[in-house]
């Protein structure tokens, strides 16, 4: 499959690499404001390909982008050291429904895939500028954020990531939520598992993992300026379960016409990826805290987008 990539900064190149590495898409197309940071990161990309799966990587103008299945969105501008990824909102916005529009032109039946902070509402914005169905608008959403907690319960408990399930729901930023009371670990709930190996999920445990959870992407970027690596991965995976139908269970975000009372909002919930987009969403099990949260989430993400329309 051909995958597209506009926005060729820290993001954008990562996610091409991780295709690459992944062997997810048989042709990759690079597109950028700055034509010669395009053309750069295809060739040093390109240069990966002997070492792993044949991929046809280049760069372009938007006409490259033809008949391409999915279209990574990563463009825009990084988020500073202490900011918070709302308040990216009108920096953002700005570039994005001109991109959307000129990518809509040569790939009209592209499944978008939006990277760009704040993601959630930059996926409303990607959904109004392209005209498609919400389920082929998706935001990467707490893709990223559900990893970092099953990392984190994994080494809490010493087993795997890939054996735990559990999710962070809502908005990909400060109003996240972490889904404790549906967590797993194998086929037993996170608690119980816990309890069993000696390893409980106390107060001070949880506290530890929801800080790191919500409040990694700042420490990355005070240290080095932006995240990249994981974000690409995350993408990478999403463009393999479209490839592939593999009907994946991913925590990705997407125009809903009403949640829990809340009208026309993108936010992550549990969901089914296929070959078309988004075929079905999940709602956990929650406690009545936790739907609490994910529902005021939901409100503090309609707000913030009322303050663009």
């Amino acid at each position: 499959m051909k995958v597209g990539i506009v926005g060729t900064g820290m993001v954008g190149s990562a996610a091409a690499y991780a295709l690459v590495l992944r062997g997810a898409a048989g042709e990759i197309a690079l597109v950028d404001h700055n034509p010669a940071l395009a053309r750069a990161q295809a060739e040093d990309i390109a240069h990966a390909v002997p070492f792993v799966h044949p991929c046809q990587v280049h760069a372009g103008s938007y006409d490259a982008l033809a008949g391409a299945g999915v279209v990574i969105i990563a463009a825009g501008v990084p988020q500073k050291p202490g900011e918070s990824r709302l308040s990216l909102l009108g920096r953002n916005a700005e570039v994005f429904s001109d991109v959307i529009s000129r990518v809509m032109q040569v790939a009209p039946d592209a499944v978008l895939l939006i990277a760009s902070n704040p993601v959630d509402i930059m996926t409303e914005v990607a959904l109004r500028a392209s005209g498609l169905p919400p389920e082929r608008v998706i935001g990467s959403g707490t893709v990223l954020d559900t990893a970092r907690f099953r990392m984190l319960l994994g080494d809490h408990l010493g087993i795997a990531a890939e054996s735990v399930h559990a999710y962070v729901l809502g908005e990909h930023g400060d109003s996240e939520v972490l889904a404790w009371s549906s967590a797993r670990a194998g086929s037993e709930s996170i608690s119980d598992f816990a309890d069993q190996i000696g390893a409980p999920l106390t107060e001070a445990v949880r506290a530890r993992i929801d800080d790191a959870v919500r409040h990694a992407a700042y420490k990355i970027i005070e240290g080095k300026g932006a995240t990249w690596y994981g974000i690409g991965a995350g993408l990478a995976r999403l463009v393999q379960a479209i490839r592939d139908d593999q009907r994946a269970v991913l925590t990705v975000s997407m125009v809903v016409q009403d949640f829990q009372g809340v009208s026309d909002v993108a936010l992550s919930l549990p969901r089914v990826v296929g070959a078309t987009g988004i075929v079905e969403t999940l709602i956990p099990h929650l406690t009545f805290s936790e739907m609490k949260a994910l529902k005021a989430s939901a409100e503090t993400l309609k707000a913030t987008a009322l303050e663009l329309a």
